[in-house]
């Protein structure tokens, strides 16, 4: 749709506006909140003059405005400020490519890309203080995901080999990826608010983190009386609540066209776990948790230990599938899921997503998994935490599970 140029020039003169007052607020001595809108409404007029007269006319422009900051980043040298950055000259520059994007594009991607442009200055300081709290072992973190990401993936082989040709070493990655991204985006979160998360946050990045490994952690401290037992039971079952909704963003992200078929009884049990983590919380709501100390879920042994985890359970899925029929289905998700929710999850997506597995049958193999995954922590809390603990978790997985059994056996097919 091709919105008239006073749609486009007011679009592009709010965004200039914008742009330009948190600029000024920043006291910046190049452009203010007058010049922003300037530049971006010089972008949109050279790109309509630039429709009936050439291109030239919009990159003569943008010459031009590039040229100006040149002589006012000199000026700026030469007097009285000698801070060298270059955030308002490379903020106007865009500016101006915005206002020509909003003729030449979308106006809806230029609104967006205008308002990014804002919220990104506007946040200085918390990015600032984010990287400034940013570790050696953290900046390793995000560069072993670029590596996974950006070296590894793009060279795999995108075709099936093995038994069953279910192995597919592009798309087995794939999922390593995306798997690694969710647990980096939780760690990156915690050292964003710091050691001391309290305890609803700290169990939502432990589950974004790993579930298991907080549930290891939080029932030390419980034997340990370094953290009372009511709020460590707390942030476990918030990191276990937590791990439905990895598992609905894992089939939103590999099964799309299913989703609404898959999502519906796990988002009835994400509201089961919900319910016991408020009676939880509202228990212990007087006592506080710090995350404490978190590995790098970015460790390439940790993504080769999945990608190896995640392709025995496609190979035992297919092999059930054609031996055992569905009852072998079941015995898979048990035992995948006592210790990983993901590998199941994205192996059981991808099936109804090909159309080889029955929506109804794909949601009750994750639904049994995810059972099977609180009686395994419910283990961990017996062999590692004390008695309190336990008693606090068997209550609440408890509640969880006969949730769980209701929704699978009640639950219309």
């Amino acid at each position: 749709m091709e919105y008239p140029i006073y749609f486009q020039l007011g679009a592009s003169l709010l965004l200039g506006l914008l742009v330009g007052l948190q600029r000024e607020r920043s006291q910046s001595v190049i452009a203010g909140i007058r010049t922003f809108a300037l530049i971006s409404m010089l972008g949109t007029v050279c790109a309509w003059l630039g429709k009936d007269y050439g291109v030239w006319i919009p990159a003569a422009g943008l010459i031009g405005v590039a040229a100006l900051f040149v002589i006012g980043y000199s000026g700026r040298l030469d007097g009285e400020h000698k801070d060298p950055g270059l955030t308002t000259e490379v903020a106007g520059l865009l500016m101006y490519c915005i206002g020509v994007y909003l003729v030449v594009g979308t106006l809806q991607v230029g609104v967006v890309l205008g308002g990014i442009l804002a919220v990104l200055l506007h946040w200085k300081q918390p990015l600032h203080g984010f990287v400034a709290r940013l570790g050696d072992a953290d900046q390793k973190a995000i560069m072993q995901f670029v590596l996974i990401t950006l070296v590894i993936l793009p060279v795999l082989p995108n075709q099936r080999y093995g038994p069953f040709l279910v192995l597919n070493p592009f798309k087995l990655w794939l999922m390593v990826v995306l798997i690694v991204g969710i647990g980096l985006v939780g760690y990156l979160i915690h050292k964003w608010v710091g050691e001391r998360a309290g305890a609803v946050l700290g169990g939502v990045l432990g589950g974004l983190i790993s579930s298991t490994a907080t549930t290891v952690s939080f029932a030390r401290r419980a034997r340990g009386a370094t953290t009372g037992a009511g709020v460590a039971a707390l942030v476990i079952m918030l990191a276990s609540t937590t791990v439905f909704i990895r598992v609905l963003v894992e089939i939103a992200a590999v099964a799309p066209q299913n989703f609404l078929a898959l999502a519906p009884p796990i988002l009835a049990m994400l509201v089961v776990c919900v319910g016991v983590c408020a009676w939880a919380y509202w228990q212990s709501r007087q006592q506080k948790a710090t995350l404490g100390a978190t590995g790098n879920p970015a460790e390439m042994k940790s993504a080769l230990m999945f990608a190896l985890m995640y392709a025995v359970v496609l190979l035992a899925i297919a092999f059930a599938r054609r031996h055992l029929g569905s009852e072998g289905l079941y015995i898979v998700a048990i035992v995948s899921g006592l210790t990983d929710m993901d590998a199941i999850t994205l192996s059981t997506a991808q099936l109804v997503e090909a159309g080889n597995l029955a929506s109804t049958t794909g949601w009750r193999l994750i639904l049994v998994a995810s059972l099977a995954n609180l009686v395994f922590k419910a283990g961990i809390v017996a062999v590692v935490g004390e008695s309190q603990l336990l008693r606090f978790i068997c209550i609440r997985f408890g509640i969880a599970l006969l949730g769980g059994l209701a929704i699978l056996f009640a639950w219309p097919a």
